[in-house]
């Protein structure tokens, strides 16, 4: 299956700016790239990524597309085969996690990961007029946007695709549960701090 995965190439990761600086951000963001691509890849899908500005990567044909990611995604929906969109920060994502979702649009039109926090991380989409909007609440939209349009909705509850790394509480579990580049990058960089209470992460050094 095609699988879109749109990347923020020219300012990734505002959010952790308070625990990584803009290169560091820049780094953690493309790692955690490569392990999408590659456990797309290792599902037996083919990756497309759609940057906001040119990327270089190994695994996958890259388009830039400068529009907000909604409309870049929408410009691509409407063919008669199925499209799968993943997001770039997904640094848990698995071949089984990418299965879980592509196998979840078998028996359904529409096939959503929801993200914590209300968001969206994955979506496998088999209905022409099925479109997307990844502002805000965004799950809660897509699942009426699909009733709106009668499509028939499967949601996938997988902890490896709800697991979006955008603030620093984030790392916590990459650290705990990740095995791909990006765990080892803030491996590098990170430890946890398992005091009283929710564990947390402490800069190495």
């Amino acid at each position: 299956m095609r699988i879109l995965v749109p990347f923020e190439a020219a300012d990734p990761k505002t959010r952790l700016d308070v625990v990584l600086d803009a290169d560091e951000r820049d780094g953690v963001a493309r790692a955690m790239l490569r392990d999408v691509l590659r456990a797309c890849l290792n599902a037996g899908h083919d990756p497309e990524v759609v940057a906001t500005a040119p990327v270089e990567v190994d695994d996958a044909p890259v388009t830039v597309d400068d529009r907000p990611l909604s409309a870049a995604v929408n410009a691509r929906l409407g063919g008669t085969a199925p499209l799968g969109v993943v997001v770039a920060d997904l640094a848990l994502a698995t071949p089984e996690a990418v299965d879980c979702l592509v196998d979840a649009a078998a028996d359904a039109d529409v096939a959503i990961a929801p993200g914590r926090g209300g968001g969206t991380n994955g979506l496998v989409i088999d209905h022409r007029d099925f479109r997307v909007d990844f502002h805000g609440a965004s799950y809660r939209d897509h699942v009426a946007a699909a009733r709106d349009v009668d499509a028939d909705l499967a949601v996938v509850d997988s902890m490896r695709l709800s697991t979006d790394v955008d603030e620093p509480a984030d790392i916590v579990e990459v650290l705990l549960h990740g095995e791909g580049e990006a765990a080892a990058w803030l491996g590098e960089r990170f430890e946890l701090d398992a005091g009283e209470g929710r564990v947390g992460v402490d800069r190495v050094g």
